[in-house]
């Protein structure tokens, strides 16, 4: 049995990571392969009663890597890519944005357990895209939506939180402007493909 390959897509809200991970999705079964999305762990966090956005916190955090990983493992099931919307290392940016938004400290253990954690649950990506937030695109929150969705300062916070993290942890990813999603999804088939003829 081949081992089912994995596209992460990491990036503040609203920057193209749905979008990249559908025109992705798209492509690759057109050339025959069996691919399934993940995501959606911030509103079925939400639905449990965990605090988001600005409120997010460890156990938040917690529990959407953890998640996250579990509803990975379950693709991998029935599918030869799965293409993960949304990267244990966004929910670390997020944490660490809304701490910085709330003036408050995460404490070094703590950081230090989760991220050993999402590099856990990491392993074994063919691409790694990383949305590049553009403040000049405008942002109009969809109806429901919380209302930290159009919180300037936290969103940009979370994109620099998020592009320093995988700088620090030394992780292979292309980054993505909002002018390069279609190198961004040629990027991500020819990494699939490339990891499957060398497998």
């Amino acid at each position: 049995m081949v081992t089912p390959l994995h596209i992460r897509i990491a990036g503040t809200h609203s920057t193209g990571k749905t979008t990249l991970a559908r025109r992705i999705e798209m492509e690759l079964r057109a050339t025959g392969l069996t691919v399934t999305r993940t995501g959606g762990l911030a509103k079925r966090a939400a639905a449990l009663g965990f605090p988001k956005m600005t409120r997010h916190t460890i156990a938040s955090t917690e529990w959407i890597i953890a998640a996250g990983a579990a509803a990975v493992r379950e693709a991998e099931l029935t599918a030869e890519v799965v293409i993960i919307d949304r990267t244990a290392h966004d929910a670390i940016a997020y944490l660490q944005a809304a701490n910085q938004h709330r003036h408050e400290t995460i404490l070094t253990n703590d950081l230090a357990r989760l991220m050993a954690l999402a590099d856990l649950h990491s392993h074994r990506p063919a691409g790694y895209l990383a949305t590049v937030l553009d403040p000049a695109m405008p942002l109009a929150a969809p109806i429901g939506k919380d209302p930290d969705w159009t919180e300037t300062g936290f969103r940009t916070a979370v994109d620099e939180y998020l592009h320093q993290l995988l700088a620090e942890r030394n992780i292979d990813h292309l980054a993505v402007p909002s002018d390069s999603h279609a190198t961004a999804v040629r990027a991500a088939v020819e990494a699939v493909h490339d990891a499957m003829a060398t497998a």
